[in-house]
């Protein structure tokens, strides 16, 4: 069987795969990046979620007035606007933080491999994908190297002790919450990937990060009034500017480049590379060590994506988008 992957991809799809890989790389830097940030007593959860949807939210309207103006060709897309934001933003971002506040990292982590299974299962249902063989076998093979680049470092001889001491606990709550999230932004990727294909990256983010900052000022208000600007470390304005600018503004504004040349299914996919980039910074920083089991865990990784891009989609179409 002849192996296919970049080769035979049209210009738009091989923008789509690099777009989806450039976000993953800076959404894996942000998780270890955030949560240094949270350990200051002056940033919190809801800090940092105020400062990716308002702050974004700024950043595409200023990017929007050296661009084209684009019009909104239906009325009703605002409303579609609003709900893309409420579950690819509000639902999505805040929940998950708070989650990640609530639970253990290695929890947190696990629970992200999800996305790609319940974005399989969601477009099954509602776009009609179906469940091909090889786009199963893909999800699993990548949800297994994902687990095994957490799970590695416990397979270990002598790392059990230093395992035990990350000092953090479980939470079902937690657990719970970061689960719903990756529900929340399975259901935007499978439910608006009509809208997003039909606006181009800074109107769709424009708006949406409006309305996610409209839902989010009653929540946020008290919060923001209160918080100790002043007690805030020049180091952790720096965090906060990562999460912001790569973590948020860059990867959101990509990130519909691949939703609109790719499957919800293989976009998902792009989650697992996540922990691959954070353990690649865990061993630069000296976190962690370099072993055979993390070159298992990434050859399975890139494994599961390649499967689920050769595998077949809906009709002629959507296989050409990848």
């Amino acid at each position: 069987m002849r192996l296919k992957f970049f080769g035979t991809m049209t210009k738009e799809q091989k923008f789509g795969h690099l777009a989806m890989l450039a976000a993953s790389v800076m959404w894996g830097l942000m998780a270890p990046v955030s949560k240094a940030a949270m350990n200051s007593d002056a940033v919190s959860s809801l800090l940092v979620a105020d400062v990716r949807i308002f702050g974004a939210a700024i950043l595409f309207w200023l990017i929007s007035l050296f661009t084209k103006n684009e019009k909104i060709q239906d009325k009703g897309d605002y409303v579609r606007f609003f709900f893309a934001g409420l579950f690819a933003i509000i639902l999505n971002q805040c929940v998950y933080v708070t989650g990640v506040s609530m639970t253990s990292p290695v929890d947190a982590s696990i629970i992200t491999t999800t996305l790609p299974i319940v974005t399989m299962i969601f477009a099954a249902v509602f776009i009609k994908e179906p469940i091909t063989g090889k786009k199963a076998g893909g999800v699993l093979l990548g949800a297994c190297g994902a687990l095994l680049l957490i799970f590695g470092n416990y397979l270990l001889p002598g790392s059990t002790a230093s395992a035990s001491q990350s000092g953090h606990t479980s939470s079902l709550t937690g657990d719970l919450l970061c689960f719903f999230a990756q529900c929340s932004y399975a259901i935007y990727l499978v439910i608006f990937r009509d809208l997003i294909k039909k606006y181009s990256p800074i109107t769709l983010m424009k708006w949406m990060f409006t309305f996610a900052s409209v839902v989010m000022i009653p929540i946020s208000s008290r919060s923001l009034a209160l918080t100790q600007w002043t007690s805030i470390s020049l180091t952790e304005y720096a965090e906060l500017a990562y999460v912001l600018i790569c973590g948020t503004f860059l990867c959101y504004l990509i990130v519909p480049v691949g939703q609109k040349f790719l499957r919800p299914t293989l976009v998902a996919m792009y989650n697992y590379v996540q922990p691959v980039v954070a353990t690649a910074v865990a061993i630069v920083w000296g976190m962690d060590r370099f072993n055979i089991l993390k070159i298992i865990a990434v050859v399975f990784i890139f494994s599961g994506v390649l499967l689920v891009n050769r595998s077949k989609a809906r009709n002629a179409e959507d296989n050409a988008r990848g």
